[in-house]
Parts: C-alpha cells; structure tokens; sequence
C-alpha cells in the first residue's frame, strides 16, 4: 500500500494539471485594470499568493476580487515580505483582467500600505512587464 501511495504521489506532481500557467493562458494582456480597494483575505502559496480585495464601484457597490501574484519566495525577493499587509488594509493594484470575465486579476504592481510598490507578477510568465527570469 506504501508503495501504490508513493507513486500515486510522484505521478501526481508530475502532472501537468499542476504546472504553472503562463500569463495569457489566463489573463488578456489588452485589458488592464486598476483596483482600489481593502484586504479581505491573503493566501501566500505556491506556485501563486492569492490576496483578496473588497473594491467599491462609483455607485457604492461593493465587490470582492481575486488578485493572483506571484509565489511568496519570488515576492519576498522583491522586498514584499508576508507581514507588510493584513486584513483591512488598503492596496492599489494594477494588474489585468481574466479572460473568462470573472472578478480575477493579475496583480503585476502593488502599491503597498506604506507607498511602496512592488512587481506582483510570476517571473517567466510572459506576462506584460515580465523580464522572462524565474530568478527574479
């Protein structure tokens, strides 16, 4: 049983239903977008961090949004560490739309509670602003 258990395992990670995404496979690199809005909820795991924003509309409309960026080992090398946002937070976020209209972002720049702005992108994705480097 150990044995049908540990390849079930390596035959799983091995399958392409869990590789990474590339940018277009997912987002429309023709439809930018800009969200203002509160932190809900943070997820920090790989192969992406997820972050969550309630961003309301002109009419006071209140929306969540699903922001996708990159793992947490690739954003802390760019200065964004786990505990510089929590719940309640505000974010500025720049990012792209996905291609199947639901209220999911790309998150390729975040301006962070403090002023500062960081690449929110997955390095070699092909996204726009993607330098084509895994290491970033």
């Amino acid at each position: 049983m150990r044995v049908y258990l540990a390849v079930l395992l390596v035959c799983m990670s091995a399958s392409p239903t869990w590789a990474h995404h590339s940018f277009a496979a997912e987002f429309d690199g023709a439809k930018p977008v800009r969200l203002i809005g509160t932190i809900t909820r943070i997820e920090w795991t790989n192969p992406h961090s997820y972050f969550y924003l309630d961003v309301t509309d002109s009419k006071g409309k209140v929306t969540n949004w699903a922001c996708e960026s990159g793992n947490p080992g690739a954003l802390s090398r760019r200065g964004w560490k786990k505990g510089d946002i929590k719940y309640g937070d505000k974010l500025i976020v720049d990012g792209y739309l996905a291609k199947d209209g639901s209220k999911f972002i790309d998150a390729r720049r975040v301006t962070l509670p403090d002023g500062r702005v960081v690449y929110g992108g997955s390095a070699g994705d092909g996204g726009p602003g993607d330098t084509g480097s895994n290491s970033k």
